[in-house]
Parts: C-alpha cells; structure tokens; sequence
C-alpha cells in the first residue's frame, strides 16, 4: 500500500479567497512548491482535500471547481510536481441546491474524502498525514487514522479542541510540514505549549 499527504486546498496549499473558483486567481502558500518537492521525492503522494460549500451555497459549479483544479494541476505541473488525487465535498446543510443540502460523512471534520481517497488510490492511512490550517482538517486526519498537523496561519478562529482535534504538530508554514514528514530535523512548537 501507498502512503499519502493530504493537504487542504484553501488557506494550506493555495491562498484562502473564500469561495474562489478564478484560476486567474491561484497563488500557492509561502513555501507550497518546495515543500511537494520534499513529499514526492519521500515517496508520498500527494492529494489535496477539500470542502467547497459553495457549490451547495448556488455560488459556484462544479464545472467551475474542476477548472480551478486543472490550473493548480497545470500550474504545479510546471514546477516539477505532479497532484496524485482531488477529492471535494460539495455539500452544505443550509445550501440552495437540494441536491447538495445534506449532511454527509465527506465534509471535514468527518473523514470520508480520506477514506474515499485511501480505498481507491491504495493507500494506507496509518502511514499517511493530514496537513490543514483548521482543526477540521486534524480532526477529519485523525477520524481517518492519519497523522495530523496544523499550520497556524491564524485561520483557526474557534480553538475548540478535544482529544479528535489535537494535531501531532503545529507548524507556521507548509515546508516545515514537510520537514517533519520527510524527517529532517527542526524546531516546532506543540499546540500543548
């Protein structure tokens, strides 16, 4: 079985613009390029997670968040790196759209697109890492069986924690993620002081 990086889309790999679907408009976190380059050549795929409760909202369509992928692809290709899965939850219980107005067991913090991700690319959960800027993203990383890290980029506004939602490692950037994962050593601060 393979081993994976899932990373959050908005506010880990790329800059957060909320309910961005421009392709014009992607620009990859500090750090972002450098640190796929040290997950690929560790031997970790890399898929990126994601909620997109526009789409449930009547903001955006699908078709708009697939050419928002293709340009991160396009864009990521260009520097070297290759994204090995894209998986997006689409649902929002208060949503517009019927047919995405539910509550499901894909949307972070319930582990369902790592599942999902892990049946159909083989890859084995327990040694792969969930990297997000939000506890959700630990705690869907955890429910799933992965190692978890949070990137303190001050998008985390609640703080709610609990035993689900501690990560392994709190970081400020995704390369020092990626340091941690592919085992060189540096100094991190733990979300336990």
């Amino acid at each position: 079985m393979k081993k994976a990086v899932f990373i959050d889309k908005d506010g880990t790999l790329i800059k957060d613009i909320p309910f961005n679907v421009d392709p014009a408009l992607v620009e990859f976190e500090n750090y972002a390029i450098e640190a796929l380059h040290l997950f690929k050549k560790a031997g970790y795929l890399i898929v990126t997670i994601t909620n997109q409760p526009g789409i449930a909202l009547a903001y955006f369509q699908e078709d708009d968040l697939h050419k928002l992928h293709e340009r991160i692809k396009s864009l990521l290709l260009k520097e070297g790196v290759v994204l090995d899965g894209f998986y997006y939850c689409p649902h929002d219980i208060s949503g517009k759209i019927t047919a995405y107005k539910l509550a499901c067991n894909c949307r972070k913090p319930a582990p369902g697109l790592l599942i999902q991700g892990a049946t159909e690319m083989n890859i084995d959960l327990s040694r792969s890492w969930m990297i997000g800027d939000i506890l959700n993203d630990v705690e869907a990383g955890n429910r799933a069986g992965c190692k978890t890290i949070l990137i303190n980029n001050g998008n985390e506004t609640e703080w709610e924690t609990n035993e689900l939602r501690k990560p392994d490692h709190l970081v400020t950037n995704l390369k020092e993620a990626a340091e941690i994962i592919t085992g060189s050593k540096i100094k991190i601060t733990s979300i336990n002081g």
